[in-house]
């Protein structure tokens, strides 16, 4: 297993070198994204003035304040608290924003399945995974909210956060195809047949 401390954006290359159980810190940039985001950019053709390219998203629609713009705020926004949602029912979006929009990493908890883990393969990019409950702890790993797009789905904005030592995050999917959730539910069945079979079931 082995730690990596990457400055946003990386190269398909930097992403192909990680590994399931090795962790990462991130530093610089991280978007944020979510479900009416998703929804927006892939099923209705939205755009962005945001380059993703080499990027990492993270799965969230973050408590903020609005505040007036200023050096301290420039987007007009305070964060308030920046937690992660559950990424499994963005499932469906994974390739298109890999291959549209160049996204390497995907940050969020719960995990995602064959077809995000194929893109990841084919295209080369990772899932990283955080533990749930820890909003408060993220958020003290964004130093501000620099920009905002599609902000008429707000919270479920485009966010742009300038980030320093974001982590240490879980690569959970990596695209060699290895997956954690994969290995814990195979590890699962195989105790659970284990026990089963030593209380004479099937």
């Amino acid at each position: 297993m082995a730690h990596y401390d990457l400055t946003m954006p990386v190269t398909e290359e930097q992403a192909r070198q990680l590994r399931v159980g090795d962790t990462v810190t991130l530093q610089k940039t991280l978007f944020g994204i979510r479900d009416a985001t998703y929804i927006a950019m892939f099923d209705h053709g939205r755009k962005t003035r945001f380059d993703l390219n080499g990027h990492a998203v993270i799965h969230t629609a973050p408590n903020v304040r609005k505040v007036p713009v200023s050096d301290e705020f420039p987007a007009g926004y305070e964060s308030v608290c920046i937690g992660t949602t559950t990424s499994s029912r963005m499932e469906r979006f994974t390739r298109q924003l890999m291959s549209q929009c160049g996204v390497r990493f995907i940050i969020g908890k719960g995990g995602m399945h064959q077809g995000s883990l194929q893109a990841f393969q084919e295209l080369g990019g990772a899932y990283l995974g955080i533990v749930g409950g820890t909003a408060a702890l993220e958020t003290t790993w964004i130093e501000q909210i620099e920009d905002v797009d599609l902000d008429d789905l707000n919270p479920e904005s485009l966010w742009k956060f300038r980030i320093r030592d974001f982590g240490p995050l879980l690569v959970a999917m990596d695209s060699h195809g290895g997956s954690l959730y994969d290995e814990v539910n195979d590890e699962v069945k195989s105790r659970r047949d284990e026990i089963l079979a030593s209380l004479g079931a099937s």
